[in-house]
C-alpha cells in the first residue's frame, strides 16, 4: 500500500461510497462544536445494547459495533493520546505551554473540546475525537435516536450533524484537517514540530475504517454519496474555507510578518540553489499564498467546459496580486473570489458524474500534469489523489497500479519533490490509458 501521510496507513481499495448525492442546497448546519446540544460523552454510545456490540449485528439496519471500530481501530480515538507523546510535549515546551493534553490550542482539534457547561456527565477529554464530535451533540436525540418509527430527518432536527451531505462533511473535516476563525495550526505551531496539515476528503473518507455499509436500507434512510462528489466537495470546500481564514486575524496578525503557513511551505523550504519560481502572477523572490486546491478545482471545471473556469482562474490571480499590496486588498478579493465559489461548490458536489465523465475528468487532469501545470508539491498531491480516485471510481485502478505507484513516488516525499519528475510520470499514466 502507498504511504501518503504519517496519519494514514494506506489507501484502502475498498468500501468506497456509492451512488448520487442530488439533494438541494441547504442552510449550513452549526458545527458538532458550536451546536446547542449537551455532548454525552462516548461512553453513553458504547454498551452492548447500543454501539458497542463484539459484531456486527446482521438482524439491525445498522452494525451497532461502531464503538469498538472505533476505538480499535479508528485514529480519531488515538487523537488525544497523541498529546501525551514525547513529540507533542516537546511541541508544547517550544511554545510555552505547560503541556500538550491541557492547552486548549490542541485540545481543539485532538479531542471534543466543547465548554464545560456543554459536556454530559459521562463525557470524558481523555476520549478524544470521539462520536460527537462528528454526528453532534446527543444530548436531544441520543435515547429517540433508537426508537422504532424515527427517522433520519427527525434525528437531524434534534442537531444531529448531516455528514452523509457533502458539503456538511467537507466542512466538518476540514474545521480541524485545515482550521476555522476559532482554531487555525499556525506556522509557530510547525515550527514547533506540528506536522503539515494535509488533506483530501475522499482520501481521509475511506482510509478510515468503515462504520456502515451503503446498502438498501442505509438508501433508504440517506442519500449515498459517490466517491467523485466526495472528492470535488473536499476540493471546493477547502478552497471555500481558505478564503475565508485569510479574512480572519489569522492571516495578519499583530506583527511584523504575515501568517506564514497560508503560503506555499516549499517555496522557502528547498536549497537555495533549488530555483523553484515559474511566471505564475508573482514577481520573483515572492512567496506565493497557497492556491492548491483553488488551482485544482479551476482546472477541473475547465475540463469540464464550466464558463466559470476562466473567471476563478482570475480571481486566483488576483487574490495573488492583491498580496503583494495590503492585508485590506487580500481580505477584499477573499471576500469576493469566496462569494463566487460558493455556487460552483454546490453545483460540482451535487452534479452526476457517469463513466465518461469521469474519464474524461482524469485524463484532462493528466495532460495538465503532464504538460508542468502543478508545479508547486501542494497541488501536484491533490492531483494525483484525485486521479487515483478517479481511477478506483473507474474499476481500472489495479490494471493501472504499477503506473500509479511509479506516479506517487514523485509525490511520496514532499522534501525530495521535483516538477519536472511529476510530469514525466503523469505523462506516463496518461499513456497507460
Amino acid at each position: 500500500m502507498r504511504q501518503l501521510f504519517n496519519a494514514l496507513t494506506g489507501r484502502h481499495l475498498a468500501g468506497l461510497l456509492a451512488g448520487l448525492w442530488l439533494s438541494a442546497a441547504s442552510q449550513a448546519a452549526p458545527l458538532p462544536e458550536t451546536g446547542a446540544n449537551p455532548h454525552e460523552g462516548v461512553a453513553s454510545c458504547a454498551t452492548s445494547v447500543c454501539h458497542g456490540k463484539v459484531s456486527e449485528d446482521e438482524s439491525s439496519t445498522v452494525w451497532l459495533n461502531e464503538y469498538r471500530i472505533w476505538l480499535r481501530s479508528d485514529y480519531h480515538s488515538r487523537a488525544y493520546r497523541t498529546l501525551q507523546t514525547e513529540q507533542s510535549e516537546a511541541i508544547a515546551r517550544k511554545l510555552g505551554l505547560p503541556s500538550a493534553a491541557g492547552a486548549k490550542i490542541c485540545l481543539d482539534c485532538h479531542a471534543d473540546n466543547v465548554p464545560t457547561e456543554a459536556r454530559g456527565r459521562r463525557f470524558q477529554i481523555s476520549d478524544g475525537v470521539g462520536c460527537e464530535a462528528c454526528h453532534g451533540g446527543s444530548g436531544q436525540w441520543l435515547e429517540s435516536h433508537a426508537e422504532a418509527g424515527t427517522s433520519h430527518a427527525d434525528n437531524l432536527a434534534k442537531g444531529m450533524y448531516p455528514t452523509e451531505q457533502p458539503l456538511e462533511r467537507a466542512r466538518l473535516c476540514l474545521s480541524c484537517h485545515l482550521g476555522t476563525k476559532d482554531k487555525f495550526a499556525t506556522h509557530q505551531i510547525m515550527g514547533a514540530g506540528h506536522p503539515r496539515l494535509a488533506f483530501e476528503l475522499e482520501t481521509f473518507t475511506v482510509n478510515q475504517p468503515a462504520h456502515y455499509d451503503v446498502d438498501a436500507d442505509y438508501r433508504e434512510r440517506k442519500p449515498a454519496i459517490a466517491s467523485v462528489n466526495m472528492w470535488l466537495a473536499g476540493l471546493a470546500v477547502s478552497g471555500q474555507q481558505t478564503l475565508e481564514l485569510l479574512q480572519e486575524d489569522w492571516f495578519t496578525q499583530q506583527g511584523l510578518m504575515p501568517e506564514l503557513s497560508f503560503y506555499q511551505c516549499h517555496a522557502c523550504h528547498h536549497p537555495m540553489n533549488d530555483l523553484r519560481w515559474s511566471p505564475e502572477g508573482t514577481p520573483p523572490g515572492t512567496v506565493r499564498l497557497n492556491d492548491a486546491s483553488l488551482l485544482v478545482l479551476a482546472e477541473v471545471l475547465d475540463v469540464l467546459g464550466s464558463a466559470d473556469a476562466a473567471a476563478l482562474r482570475s480571481g486566483i490571480q488576483q487574490l495573488h496580486q492583491a498580496s503583494l499590496g495590503s492585508r485590506s486588498a487580500v481580505v477584499a478579493q477573499a471576500k469576493s473570489l469566496a462569494a463566487r465559489l460558493d455556487p460552483i461548490a454546490r453545483q460540482v458536489s451535487a452534479g452526476s458524474y457517469g463513466a465518461e465523465d469521469m474519464r474524461r475528468l482524469r485524463a484532462g487532469l493528466l495532460q495538465r500534469a503532464a504538460a508542468g501545470r502543478f508545479r508547486h508539491f501542494t497541488a501536484a498531491e491533490q492531483v494525483f489523489l484525485a486521479v487515483e480516485t478517479l481511477a478506483i471510481s473507474l474499476g481500472d485502478a489495479d490494471q493501472l497500479e504499477s503506473l500509479l505507484d511509479a506516479w506517487f513516488k514523485s509525490v511520496e516525499d514532499e522534501n525530495t519533490f521535483v516538477p519536472q519528475q511529476f510530469a514525466v510520470r503523469a505523462n506516463q499514466v496518461l499513456g497507460g490509458l
